[in-house]
Formats: C-alpha cells, structure tokens, sequence
C-alpha cells in the first residue's frame, strides 16, 4: 500500500507541477533610424573630370568638314532631387600663349547629348560655348549614378572661319565647367 500512495502522490504531484509549467521568453526591441540627406554629386568616373578632349586640325579636310569628339560617360551624377546641368567656359577664348592675337573664340564650340545620351533623363539643349552658364539639361529626375554621353563640335562653319583659320600652330586651350544644381 505504501508504494500504492506513493505513486498515487508522485502522480498526483506531476500533475499539478506539469500543469503550472510555464514557458520562459524574453525579448529585446531596437529602433532603426535611417537618417536621410540631400545630395547632388558629380561622381568619379565622371571622364569630363579628368578628361581631355582633343580636336586635331593637320589637313586641309579637316579644315573644311566638322568635327566631332564625342566622350562617353562625361557626368556621372547623383542626385536624391531632380536637377538641372550647366555648362560654361572658364573664359572668352581658347588660348595658346601669351599673346593676345593667339586666341579663339569658345563659340566654335557646340556640347550636346550624344544620340545614346546616357541613362539621364530630362531636356537636353545643344550649347554654343560661352564664358556664361547655360542650360545644357534641364528637369533631370532623380537618381544614382545616372549617366551623360556628349558630343563636343566645331562645325565646319567654324573650322573654315577667321576665328581658326590663319591662326598660329599650337594647341589652344580653355577649360569648361559643369555645374549640376539640386531643384
């Protein structure tokens, strides 16, 4: 009988013990913050960085035609904003030298979006350099890393002008600046 009770007791005591049986958690909660800035950026990669583009006039033909440099990847930017894009000469002429005879005009120049303009969006304009900013995109959309190809142009209009021909031999020079502006 004794082992009887004892089982009826360890029984007993197993169901009340396995019915107050509780499962154990815990937890933890972090917040997340994402902190967001405005940014417009013309990227590395970007070859108008440090490109050069090079016109080559060593014949007659190419006096008397067009010609176009065109450079793949010229803007690379990004931006959190639509945006536009100037573009502007660091001054009135390409210059070789010091003297003052030894210049061209910056207008011979025409920028524009190449036909497979890249993947930015907006409104392209053809410019006619100037020591002035110009429109070159306008209304661009937002993005990262989006792309511009350009064509730089001396039409033969230009070439077979005053403003080149007669000219000293030399390279002539003149930097040019784009500027991307958040809207």
């Amino acid at each position: 009988m004794k082992n009887q009770f004892a089982i009826a007791a360890l029984t007993f005591g197993a169901i009340v013990l396995g019915t107050n049986v509780q499962a154990q958690n815990s937890t933890a909660t972090t917040t997340v913050n994402i902190t967001l800035s405005d940014v417009i950026s013309i990227d590395a990669g970007s070859t108008a960085i440090t490109g050069v583009v090079a016109f080559n006039y060593a014949t007659a033909a190419d006096y008397n035609s067009e010609k176009t440099v065109p450079q793949a990847n010229a803007l690379k930017i990004t931006s959190t904003k639509p945006f536009n894009v100037k573009v502007k000469a660091g001054g009135a002429n390409f210059v070789h030298g010091t003297t003052a005879t030894n210049i061209i005009p910056v207008d011979v120049l025409t920028i524009k979006a190449a036909s497979n303009a890249g993947t930015m969006g907006g409104t392209k304009s053809a410019v006619v350099l100037s020591s002035s900013d110009q429109n070159l995109v306008t209304n661009a959309p937002l993005g990262s890393a989006l792309t511009l190809n350009l064509d730089y142009t001396i039409p033969a209009a230009q070439s077979s002008s005053a403003k080149i021909l007669g000219k000293p031999a030399g390279t002539y020079t003149q930097t040019v600046t784009y500027t991307a502006t958040a809207l």
